[in-house]
């Protein structure tokens, strides 16, 4: 089931990024709904499907993006690895884990983005796409990971209900 919903969340996600948060723009940063989507998912210590839904959002990402093709899939697979390795280790206070996912994982991103678009031939100078993208999309993420964080800790109790013992 959980496989299931998360093609119609990731794209709605992804076509609520596209239309409306590309337009809300922190100097040249945006917001990246998906990622933090796929880190609120990966952890929530009850899902077990987070690396499926990394795939389907990566997968529709890379489509539509102009950045070149995987450069967003391997940089939400590192998000998302990056997070699961983080719930294991800060446990016993997840949403600590959702913000320091954020912010690594916004970086890594980033930092595949950057390094795509140099191999191609085109990009910035690097300081300058630091101060200018990936400083201003970290603050957006960071903001954006506390809602995130309820809805997904919602979701993943609907979806992996407790289990009581008789």
């Amino acid at each position: 089931m959980a496989i299931v919903i998360a093609l119609p969340i990731l794209s709605f996600l992804l076509v609520l990024q596209s239309a409306v948060f590309s337009r809300i723009v922190l100097l040249k940063g945006t917001a990246d709904l998906v990622l933090i989507a796929l880190i609120a998912w990966a952890v929530q210590k009850r899902v077990k499907t987070a690396w499926y839904w990394c795939i389907i959002g990566g997968l529709l990402v890379s489509y539509v993006s102009a950045l070149p093709l995987g450069a967003v899939f391997i940089g939400y697979i590192l998000a998302v690895g990056f997070a699961l390795i983080l719930r294991q280790q800060v446990w016993q206070v997840p949403i600590l884990a959702m913000f320091i996912a954020t912010i690594v994982g916004t970086i890594l991103v980033q930092m595949v983005a950057y390094a795509s678009l140099r191999i191609s031939g085109t990009g910035i100078p690097f300081w300058q796409s630091i101060n200018l993208i990936l400083i201003p999309s970290i603050l957006i993420n960071t903001v954006l990971a506390i809602p995130f964080y309820a809805l997904f800790n919602d979701l993943a109790k609907w979806l992996y209900p407790e289990v009581l013992e008789v």
